[in-house]
């Protein structure tokens, strides 16, 4: 067994090699020692186009070109070259601290896709989403921009304004929000009580750390009915933090996971293989689990998932996750640069390998869903292997009503600060019940006075009276007043009114006393599903993008 301390692997944000070890030098050197041509004509080429062309090219943005191009030929979609200002914000990513409004951002599909939004933060309580595509910044069009080039708009002096326009599902135009830059320190686990003595722990990420928040998370809610464990929206982190997570669920000595990857200088076909077991003794072992996955959970998020769901020791609610299986490794290069490419893979616990295909834009290949190979549990239940966490019940998120989009739209194009006006609302309340000793709420009175301030403040008086909008609009006061009170048990159980995933695994561990009960209410779900596409037959195709 690798020591899980000292190996660092990272999937999410990669794995960090500081310097380079001497079978890498040797290998160096015989490259060196047999430097090729083309070495020569680049160089040459570079040189010629920099003082020949008829438009001006600096050396170092024709190298970057060129380097660009080595990492596009690698046909991995995982793979970047770091700049320095890019490996600095990779160093403050991992610890957590930097300035900016608390934000994780992809290329998915050609475009800069909002991937994760950090609790208590400014993006957070301006009511950005997990899906939002980044249109523009600051007035600038932002189509065509890389993640580099939107980080660099968007993190600024913490006090200082900037305006973000994302293009939402659902919406036919673009929604603005304006944010002011804070500090921003993400904590790995925040976590709560639910009504029914039920505990409740949000992941973001699995950052450094992560594992001892979640070990002093349990010391509160070992005599808890049950635990969900909110993994939506995390995009995972590092490999040793998913190990330590999972560690602290399972029994001393089991697989928590395996990898496959070559190493430095190793021949392709012959990968070193490592697997990873628990150290120590289990901290809950009688306590019922709930897993939540979502389309944006990934990589080491998918590690912890599935090392409980392949030893039955967690329910896993949701929708599919993202399914990135791959081990990264992030090398140092001279000049405070950074490369980072795809090394290995990573195995569950039963040898499911969870990378989905995609290709360079990110988007989904096609596949047969019934053609992927399946496993079984030791308790005998059957799990799809390949391609990201299948949950044992399929859950889709719900989506606004009409009414409530529209709304949502004519805030956005009026460019009303909505965001701001929720938390002013959420302050004002919470600081008032605070001081009486009262839990969070949102009473009658202080909520009309707030419908009240939007319609004074220009928004259509019609819409604002619509049943509906004011149904979403206390939810939303409801939601800033807890989250102002950082009260998390109260936020969810205040979410799980709309929340169609919570809520069911709320219901399922209220009536459930053991894992096993979980597992039979599961059983039981699906079966009655099943019953009812029998009486209505599905007519949809068999394939998925």
């Amino acid at each position: 067994m690798k020591n899980r301390t000292v190996a660092s692997l990272l999937l999410a944000l990669a794995l960090l090699v500081p310097g380079v070890s001497a079978q890498d030098r040797g290998a160096a050197d015989r490259l060196s020692s047999r430097r090729p041509q083309e070495a020569d004509v680049i160089t040459d080429a570079i040189r010629a186009i920099s003082r020949m062309h008829m438009e001006e090219f600096t050396d170092s943005m024709l190298w970057e070109a060129a380097i660009d191009g080595l990492i596009a030929s690698l046909d991995d979609p995982y793979a970047e070259l770091f700049t320095p200002v890019e490996s600095t914000q990779w160093e403050q990513e991992t610890t957590g601290n930097y300035s900016g409004i608390g934000l994780q951002i992809t290329i998915l599909n050609e475009e800069v896709t909002v991937t994760g939004v950090f609790r208590g933060f400014p993006a957070s309580q301006a009511g950005l989403l997990v899906g939002d595509v980044i249109v523009g910044v600051n007035g600038n069009e932002a189509f065509d921009w890389d993640t580099q080039t939107a980080a660099d708009s968007i993190r600024g002096p913490a006090g200082t304004n900037v305006n973000v326009r994302v293009q939402r599902s659902g919406y036919e135009r673009p929604l603005a929000f304006d944010i002011t830059r804070a500090e921003v320190h993400v904590p790995a686990v925040e976590h709560g009580l639910l009504r029914g003595n039920i505990g409740y722990v949000i992941m973001d990420r699995v950052a450094r750390g992560a594992a001892d928040e979640m070990s002093q998370a349990l010391e509160d809610y070992e005599d808890a009915r049950g635990l969900i464990i909110d993994l939506r929206r995390n995009p995972g982190g590092f490999l040793d933090e998913s190990l330590d997570l999972a560690d602290l669920f399972l029994e001393r000595g089991a697989t928590l996971a395996s990898t496959v990857q070559r190493s430095a200088g190793g021949a392709v076909d012959s990968p070193d293989s490592e697997s990873y077991l628990d150290r120590m003794p289990v901290r809950v072992p009688n306590l019922p689990v709930v897993i939540l996955v979502d389309e944006f959970t990934a990589s080491g998020a998918e590690i912890l998932a599935g090392a409980l769901q392949d030893y039955d020791r967690a329910l896993v609610l949701g929708t599919r996750s993202f399914g990135k299986g791959v081990v990264q490794t992030v090398m140092a290069l001279p000049h405070d640069r950074r490369l980072r490419f795809t090394t290995g893979v990573w195995l569950t616990p039963l040898g499911r390998s969870l990378q989905r295909g995609r290709d360079r834009q990110m988007r989904p290949l096609e596949e047969d869903l019934e053609s992927l190979p399946r496993v079984t549990t030791p308790g005998g239940r059957e799990l799809v292997s390949g391609g990201g966490i299948f949950p044992d019940i399929a859950i889709e998120s719900d989506t606004l009503r009409l009414p409530e989009q529209e709304f949502v739209r004519v805030v956005s194009e009026s460019q009303y600060p909505l965001g701001q006006r929720l938390q002013e609302l959420g302050f004002n309340v919470g600081a008032a019940l605070r001081t009486a000793g009262q839990p969070p709420a949102l009473g009658d009175e202080a909520f009309a006075a707030f419908l009240a301030s939007l319609v004074s403040e220009g928004l259509p008086a019609d819409l604002v009276s619509d049943p509906m909008v004011q149904e979403y609009l206390r939810w939303q006061g409801q939601l800033a007043v807890a989250q102002r009170m950082d009260d998390i048990g109260a936020e969810a159980d205040f979410r799980s009114r709309r929340d169609r995933v919570l809520a069911e695994a709320i219901r399922l561990l209220s009536t459930s006393t053991t894992q096993a009960d979980l597992f039979r209410a599961a059983e039981e779900e699906n079966a009655s599903r099943a019953a009812a596409r029998t009486a209505a037959p599905d007519t949809s195709a068999g394939s998925v993008h």
